[in-house]
């Protein structure tokens, strides 16, 4: 009851549409040119006496007209039955009044091959177009769905897509962005490309780290999709950090036809990481200022003391005639031990907060450094220096040191190494240090913060410095080739 009530409202639909009687007209022309002396009994001539033809090729081939109509207008269904119709429209006369019957029908088999062909291309054509309708949608469901912020942009660098977390994050309703090219709109008070607008364009890593600077990483996941974190001030919004992925979205040929770009909105964390940054950057100022107190200290009362003892040791061991012998071999053992010390009072106060750092730079700190752990170690160290040289910040001078003075410490203490070098560039708004060895190396890991529960707190408390100066750290290193510790902070 049901197939029989849809096929019935169906077929009213067809018989109801304009385009149906315009098929049935071109099919009634269509018959009075294939039939002009059956139905035009006075005198009419087909269409193929006036191109000098014998045979009624025009107009068979006229009915692709209404074959192809069908198809386009009603889908494979009308196209077949308007097949079957030429058929039955043209086989009569191939067959009964044609002077040539076996060509006649050979041209209106090849008609209807044509137009079996028209209609598979159609049907072909209209299930492409169905398929990436329906692809859309999904994508449209998917996104919407999803509680991440998510937009999509075309070729053309229009919004296709933006998702109801979006719209949440932004203030922006779809309507008012889908087919426009103001996605910047979510993030900058001034028009400039997103990171999802640099995907589409193809752009380069350097034009990439033209907008972005330091804050965007490739990702590892995803072939030439990048990732990024940063500070936005949006018209009518608080200040927002911002984590973004833009990915390229690629036709079956490989070809970037549009980018998505998901948000996450990281304000909470960056504010609590800047709280930890500064409750760091605090305990780092109040262990560098027990350091210094220590330092000096040690310097002007401990050293001091062990100084004027062994002055009395020598005043006393100069009169060697009121001693005996063995008494006075004694006292130059104590002398020793207690020069001994001294020495090692004035090294432990110098690695507490070497005077010479505060006094002349980090250049000439480094210098002493050095050459204290070639005179140690016995590890041959090189230090080189490019760019212009110039004193910095004190607080960057200090924090640079302490990393390479750890980094000297690890060699010395962990990687058998017999050579080291230090090198430092002065860049215009930036330094850059880097220490390297030649010694046993080892396998890093994928994050330094790994590194803690291993108990490698050295390297651990240089990224902490680094995060500190507002810079980064790499590492690298492989067994049996060495380790070198790139640092670079802005200055």
């Amino acid at each position: 009851m049901h197939i029989s009530s849809g096929l019935r409202s169906s077929t009213l639909r067809v018989i109801r549409s304009p385009h149906f009687w315009a098929v049935l007209v071109i099919f009634a022309i269509g018959i009075v040119l294939h039939y002009p002396e059956q139905l035009i009994p006075w005198g009419a001539t087909a269409i193929s006496s006036f191109l000098g033809t014998t045979r009624h090729t025009v107009e068979r081939v006229f009915f692709l007209i209404p074959i192809t109509y069908a198809s386009f207008i009603f889908g494979l269904k009308g196209g077949i039955a308007s097949l079957v119709a030429a058929g039955f429209i043209m086989l009569p006369r191939a067959i009964f009044i044609s002077l040539v019957p076996a060509d006649a029908i050979l041209e209106s088999i090849g008609v209807i091959v044509v137009g079996c062909v028209v209609n598979l291309w159609f049907y072909m054509h209209r299930r492409n177009i169905a398929q990436r309708r329906s692809i859309e949608e999904a994508l449209v469901r998917i996104i919407d769905g999803s509680s991440i912020p998510s937009f999509v942009i075309n070729k053309q660098h229009k919004v296709t897509h933006w998702n109801t977390a979006i719209e949440a994050l932004t203030g922006i309703k779809r309507e008012e962005i889908i087919g426009t090219d103001d996605q910047w709109r979510a993030f900058y008070h001034e028009k400039r490309p997103v990171m999802a607008d640099l995907i589409v364009d193809g752009a380069l890593e350097d034009e990439v780290a033209t907008y972005y600077k330091n804050g965007y990483k490739r990702s590892r996941l995803i072939d030439g999709a990048y990732e990024a974190e940063d500070w936005f001030s949006a018209p009518g919004k608080d200040r927002q950090c911002h984590h973004f992925t833009a990915s390229p979205i690629r036709n079956d040929d490989g070809e970037i036809t549009g980018a998505i770009e998901t948000l996450e909105n990281i304000t909470e964390r960056k504010k609590a990481e800047e709280n930890l940054r500064y409750y760091l950057q605090e305990i780092t100022k109040a262990q560098e200022e027990e350091r210094k107190r220590i330092a000096r200290e040690l310097h002007d009362s401990s050293a001091q003391n062990l100084i004027a003892l062994l002055h009395q040791l020598d005043n006393l061991l100069t009169d060697k005639t009121k001693l005996p012998v063995s008494e006075a071999k004694a006292l130059w053992g104590f002398y020793e031990q207690i020069r001994d010390t001294l020495q090692e009072v004035r090294r432990f106060s110098r690695d507490l907060r070497p005077s010479i750092l505060d006094d002349l730079g980090l250049l000439p700190a480094l210098e002493w450094v050095t050459e204290d752990m070639k005179n140690t170690y016995w590890i041959e160290v090189d230090l080189k220096v490019l760019g212009d040289e110039r004193r910095l910040f004190p607080e960057t001078e200090l924090l640079l040191f302490r990393i390479v003075q750890e980094a000297l410490r690890n060699i010395a203490k962990h990687a058998e190494a017999t050579r080291a070098e230090v090198e430092v560039k002065f860049d215009e708004d930036k330094v850059t240090v880097t220490v390297s060895d030649n010694g046993k190396g080892f396998e890093p890991p994928e994050s330094l913060g790994a590194l803690t529960p291993t108990g490698k707190l050295g390297l651990a408390g240089m990224q902490e410095r680094v995060q500190l100066l507002g810079g980064r750290l790499k590492l690298e290193s492989k067994p049996g080739e060495g380790t070198k510790i790139f640092v670079e902070a802005p200055v």
